[in-house]
């Protein structure tokens, strides 16, 4: 049996924590080629839990128009889902995916706070196709 992260005790913060989880994984997954749809088994494995905790919020994140139900047990983002788990796997590597040495200049405002930061890299993505 997988151990479970961390994550919060009260039920309102859990459901955010997992819909933040749930979210940056399957934009990963999508981002990699992975697949644009995937089942609780899948995401459950790449987030290193067992699927009954992921099967619990899955539901919930289509209510909210985080997700579509696919065929069978499979999920794919919704256009919410896509744009929020950007932000989210952004936010995450952001130290990972600072701009290297010479891709912005020094009067780029991605350096003058958090925000155009997370701005500056979605340009990046947006160019790259990512998104």
């Amino acid at each position: 049996m997988s151990s479970v992260p961390q994550e919060p005790k009260s039920p309102a913060l859990r459901n955010l924590y997992w819909r933040d989880e749930i979210l940056q994984v399957m934009f990963w997954i999508q981002g990699e080629g992975l697949g644009d749809e995937v089942d609780v088994r899948t995401v459950a494995r790449f987030l290193g839990v067992d699927a009954d905790i992921v099967e619990r919020y899955l539901d919930r994140l289509v209510a909210d128009d985080y997700l579509e139900a696919a065929a069978g047990d499979r999920y794919r983002l919704s256009a919410q889902g896509r744009a929020d788990g950007s932000r989210i796997f952004a936010a995450e590597f952001a130290d990972l995916t600072q701009p290297g040495h010479g891709e912005c200049g020094d009067d780029c405002w991605c350096h003058a706070s958090p925000e155009e930061a997370e701005a500056c890299h979605d340009d990046r993505l947006r160019a790259a196709g990512l998104t």
